[in-house]
């Protein structure tokens, strides 16, 4: 359902088109209305419609006074006007939609069914743009370096060259997809919070693998994962699930 707001200044005119909505376009929820643009302006900022239902003239007022209060504004306009040669002109050349009174089905599914397919658009333009955030945000964080602690010193190691982490007591091995063997002077535990869970696993109380390093996996009581650098490691049975599931297999 697409939340919409009335901007009418004629009760009637309110009446017929809530009624007209409500049994031609049932993807249109009318969440309120108001007669003004004082009213008008303080009810979008309050309900921040997908689509709103605009008057021309309203009172000694106009849709223009009060667009210009909320520029800029990311819901759809669907403008309402007995007909004034001028304006209409401008709406048109704005490509915008408008309905002249009295207000036609036709007209009004019309309408309202290029301003619902514009608002999914921008809906899914959105949820893209924030995956793209979301992605680069994450390749970034793995394009950063950890200062790795060993006996001699910090050994500085980029989180994406990590293939695996492997335990050893107190003590952690890391192998890196340029054949280095760092051992690291933190348990395995550590860098399970340290690094990002999103591409990061513990598949067994000993081995902590960086999945975008896993070459295949192979089928058993738990599992095994073959590794960029040859390594095979076995999967414990109580991880398997939630290992499984980050390849949406189960």
């Amino acid at each position: 359902m697409y939340r919409t707001i009335i901007i009418e200044d004629d009760v009637k005119h309110i009446r017929s088109l809530k009624k007209m909505v409500h049994e031609h376009c049932p993807q249109i929820e009318i969440v309120g209305e108001a007669k003004n643009v004082t009213d008008a302006y303080k009810l979008i900022n309050e309900l921040g419609p997908d689509l709103v239902f605009l008057d021309i003239i309203l009172h000694k007022q106009t849709a223009f006074d009060l667009l210009d209060k909320l520029m800029p504004f990311d819901f759809e306009v669907i403008f309402i006007t007995s007909f004034e040669k001028y304006t209409l002109k401008a709406i048109k050349y704005a490509a915008l939609d408008y309905l002249i009174k009295p207000l036609a089905v036709k007209e009004l599914q019309a309408a309202t069914k290029k301003a619902v397919k514009r608002i999914f658009e921008k809906y899914v333009n959105h949820q893209l743009d924030l995956l793209m955030t979301n992605v680069k945000a994450v390749q970034n964080n793995l394009n950063q370096k950890i200062a790795v602690p060993t006996v001699e010193g910090f050994v500085f190691i980029q989180m994406q060259d990590i293939i695996r982490c492997e335990a050893h007591g107190a003590y952690t091995y890391i192998f890196t997809n340029k054949k280095e063997k760092v051992i690291a002077s933190k348990n395995i535990k550590e860098y399970e919070e340290i690094l990002p869970k999103n591409f990061f696993f513990r598949i067994h109380n000993s081995h902590l693998i960086n999945i975008n390093r896993m070459l295949r996996y192979n089928k058993g009581r738990g599992g095994t994962v073959t590794m960029e650098d040859g390594t095979q490691i076995e999967v414990a049975s109580r991880r398997r699930g939630e290992f499984l599931k980050l390849f949406g297999t189960i």
